[in-house]
C-alpha cells in the first residue's frame, strides 16, 4: 500500500514574550529587528483606555520616533488598510507595531503586505500571494482570543463584495509577539467572553482538522484545558491576573494549533456573518461552534470524546457517542455561563443588526468558498451549511 506524501509546516514568531511586564520590551525588540520609526496600528478604544500611551511612553523613554494610526475599525476593511498604507508612507515609517486584538493585528498585517509588495490588499487573498517580506513587525496583544499576534492569518473585509477575505501568508507572521496580562485587565466581561470563545473555537477546529498533527494536537489539547479552567474566572473578575495569564497562554497555544492545522467550517461560516452584518467574530464563532461540531461529530468522534475530558466532563461508563456529545454540552454550558447570546438573531439585536433567514443562501455560497473550510473533517454540501445557519438562528 502506497503511503501518501504529506509535508507539515509549522509557523510561529521568532520570539514570543508572555507575562506581566512583557510590553516593556517593545522598544528593544523593534530595534533588534532593525526598526527605527514604527507605525503603531491600533484603535480608538485602545487609545481612550490609555493603553496606547503606555506603549508610546516606553518609546519616548527609548528616544524612538513613531506614528500612531488608531483608525482601525472592528472587522477592518480594504479602505481601512489602504488609508493606513498612505499614512505609513507619508510619515516615513520603517516598521510596524500592532496593538490590540484581532482587528488591529489584521489591519496592520494588511498595511504591511501592501507597503512591502505594492498593489492593493485584494491581491493577497488566498494562500502565500506575497513575494516580499513584511517590514520589521512587533505584535502586541490586548485581548486573549484571536492569537493574531502570532499567526499567518489576516482577515480583511472587501467592502465591494461584503465578504471577509482570508489572507493566509507565512510572511505576515510577526517577528515578535508580546502577550502582557497587564494590558488586558481593563477588558470588559463581554469582550473577555467573546475573545475567549474565539480561542476555544481555534483549538477545537485545529484539533479536528484534516491536517492536524502531533505538534498541533499537543497545543490544542492544552489550550482547551486552560480555557475550561480560566475563562469563567477571567470573565467574572477582570483583575484576576492568574486567570488573565492563563488565558494568554491558552489563546497563544490555540493560535499555534490553528496557525498550522488551519480551521474549519465554524470560521468559514462566521466570516460571512462578519462580512454581511459586521457582527463580532468571537461571538459568531461561539454561537456556531456547537452546531458545526454536532455536524462534524461522526467524522472525529474520538477527538470529541477527548475534548469532553479536557473540559472536565465525566465520561466513565459512557458509549463513545454519548461521551462525544458531552463535548458539545460542555461548550454550550461555557457559552451560557459567560453570557454569549443563544442564537444569531439575538446576537444581531444586541448590535442593532437584523439577521434574516433570507440572507442564508448568499452566506452559504460565500462560506463554501472560504479557505477555512478546506480542512473541515466532514464535507458539507450547500444544504448542510444552510441547515447549520438555520439551526443557529
Amino acid at each position: 500500500m502506497a503511503i501518501q506524501e504529506m509535508v507539515y509546516g509549522y509557523f510561529i514568531p521568532s520570539v514570543t514574550l508572555i507575562g506581566i511586564g512583557a510590553s516593556k520590551e517593545i522598544p528593544a525588540k523593534i530595534k533588534a529587528l532593525g526598526g527605527e520609526r514604527p507605525f503603531i496600528v491600533t484603535d480608538k478604544g485602545i487609545t481612550a483606555a490609555g493603553i496606547t500611551k503606555q506603549i508610546t511612553d516606553g518609546l519616548d523613554e527609548a528616544g524612538m520616533g513613531y506614528e500612531v494610526f488608531d483608525e482601525t475599525i472592528p472587522n477592518p476593511t480594504d479602505d481601512n488598510v489602504h488609508n493606513g498604507v498612505e499614512m505609513y508612507k507619508m510619515k516615513g515609517c520603517d516598521s510596524l507595531v500592532t496593538l490590540g486584538g484581532g482587528s488591529a493585528h489584521d489591519c496592520g498585517k494588511g498595511i504591511g503586505l501592501v507597503v512591502a509588495n505594492g498593489g492593493k490588499i485584494q491581491d493577497f487573498e488566498g494562500v502565500d500571494k506575497s513575494s516580499k517580506p513584511m517590514p520589521p513587525y512587533v505584535a502586541v496583544n490586548t485581548t486573549a482570543g484571536t492569537a493574531s499576534e502570532m499567526t499567518r492569518f489576516c482577515i480583511i473585509t472587501d467592502t465591494s463584495r461584503k465578504v471577509k477575505m482570508a489572507i493566509v501568508d507565512w510572511r505576515v507572521t510577526p517577528g515578535v509577539a508580546i502577550d502582557d496580562p497587564m494590558l488586558m485587565v481593563g477588558m470588559p466581561p463581554a469582550l473577555t467572553a467573546a475573545t475567549g470563545m474565539d480561542a476555544l473555537t481555534h483549538a477545537v477546529e485545529a484539533y479536528v482538522s484534516t491536517i492536524a498533527n502531533p505538534m498541533t494536537d499537543s497545543a490544542a489539547e492544552k489550550a482547551i484545558e486552560l480555557i475550561a479552567t480560566h475563562l469563567r474566572p477571567a470573565v467574572a473578575n477582570g483583575q484576576d491576573l492568574v486567570a488573565r495569564e492563563g488565558m494568554c497562554f491558552a489563546q497563544y497555544l490555540a493560535g499555534m494549533a490553528f496557525n498550522n492545522a488551519s480551521l474549519g467550517h465554524v470560521h468559514a461560516m462566521a466570516h460571512q456573518l462578519g462580512g454581511f452584518y459586521d457582527l463580532p467574530h468571537g461571538e459568531c464563532n461561539a454561537i456556531l461552534l456547537p452546531h458545526v461540531s454536532r455536524f462534524n461529530l461522526i467524522a472525529k468522534m474520538d477527538r470529541f470524546v477527548k475534548i469532553a475530558q479536557l473540559m472536565g466532563e465525566n465520561i466513565e461508563g459512557l458509549s463513545p457517542r454519548a461521551a462525544a456529545e458531552l463535548a458539545l454540552t460542555a461548550i454550550q454550558k461555557l457559552s451560557t455561563d459567560i453570557g454569549i447570546p443563544a442564537g444569531l438573531v439575538e446576537l444581531g439585536k444586541r448590535y442593532g443588526k437584523d439577521v434574516k433567514a433570507e440572507d442564508i443562501d448568499t452566506m452559504t455560497g460565500n462560506a463554501q468558498k472560504d479557505a477555512c473550510g478546506l480542512t473541515n473533517p466532514r464535507c458539507p454540501n450547500d444544504d448542510d451549511v444552510r441547515a447549520i445557519y438555520t439551526a443557529a438562528l
